[in-house]
């Protein structure tokens, strides 16, 4: 039966702890040089409705890594729902790929690639979650902390939107254990659906306020992310106002633990959601997570595909 990754509550806490073990020897090989030709003749499409730096590489360099190839379909190759239908994109693309990751615009194209597709389907970004990028984050985590059962109890703050890094960060704090809250301006909340069934996962506090001190303070974790997401660009000059009081600066991060740690997916606009001295700062991890993205997209594209070196 094939396994797809829509959400990070397609997995389960064992299946989290086995990708981050996987990418952490993945990791390993890489410092190494040492060949982990795993995927040998597979095939991953990558379909890309928006543009990327780190989805595009990080899977594309991986596939190469791991014996196999990937293919880019850029928006005017595809044109999902326009040219051909989603459904039918799966199905052809099901006979020639082993494997498809999508970065999309609506969810729902995800998931009809998943419920068409006879080969996995990875959600490299869509509109309402962005797994494979807080799971290179939990697996950051993990390195920084040791271990994955000593993330439980911790308490990550993420300040800025409720989006889609903010959905797939309380699924992960769901299955991990640990405690999250956002911090936002009123109106920006995250979807509330999403919250409920983050909430019915587990027993981790999942908070949303709208008070910076009180959300950030003596937190484990700062993260935040950019205001304007692609396809917002219209309302970014109205955001800037609207989350100016809510950057990411050296106060905030004076009023969290003392060895907080500061997380950003980016790409970053220093000055707006976040101030230059604490993004380049000695707390930052920022491209210790965009490395990351690397190693455990490797683990998680081998996973499914079932190489037997992934499987334990």
């Amino acid at each position: 039966m094939k396994r797809d990754l829509i959400t990070i509550a397609d997995l389960t806490i064992d299946e989290i702890g086995l990708l981050v073990r996987v990418a952490d020897r993945l990791k390993g090989a890489v410092a190494r040089r040492e060949e982990h030709r795993w995927l040998r003749g597979c095939t991953m499409a990558m379909i890309f409705e928006k543009p990327s730096l780190r989805t595009r590489v990080t899977f594309e360099t991986g596939m190469n890594q791991l014996g196999g190839s990937a293919i880019y379909l850029g928006p005017a190759d595809i044109m999902l729902g326009e040219r051909e239908s989603v459904p039918d994109i799966g199905k052809n693309l099901s006979q020639w790929v082993d494997v498809i990751m999508a970065r999309t615009f609506s969810h729902q194209s995800v998931v009809d690639l998943a419920n068409s597709a006879k080969v996995p389907v990875i959600n490299g970004l869509s509109d309402l979650y962005h797994p494979c990028q807080v799971l290179a984050d939990v697996f950051t985590l993990v390195e920084l902390r040791g271990d994955l059962d000593k993330l439980k109890g911790l308490h990550v703050a993420f300040v800025g939107d409720g989006n889609n890094m903010v959905h797939s960060w309380m699924l992960a704090a769901a299955r991990v254990g640990f405690d999250f809250t956002l911090v936002c301006p009123q109106g920006y909340e995250p979807d509330e659906g999403v919250v409920a069934h983050a909430r019915s996962l587990g027993s981790s506090t999942i908070t949303v306020t709208h008070d910076l001190t009180a959300g950030t303070k003596g937190v484990d974790v700062l993260y935040t992310d950019v205001w304007a997401s692609m396809g917002q660009e219209d309302e970014a000059a109205e955001r800037r106002t609207v989350f100016a009081p809510y950057q990411l600066n050296g106060d905030v991060l004076a009023n969290a633990a003392k060895d907080a740690i500061v997380m950003h997916c980016l790409p970053a606009h220093r000055g707006e959601e976040i101030s230059a001295d604490v993004l380049d700062g000695p707390q930052s991890v920022v491209l210790r997570q965009a490395e990351n993205r690397l190693h455990l997209q490797k683990a998680l594209a081998a996973w499914l595909l079932g190489a037997r070196e992934a499987q334990s």
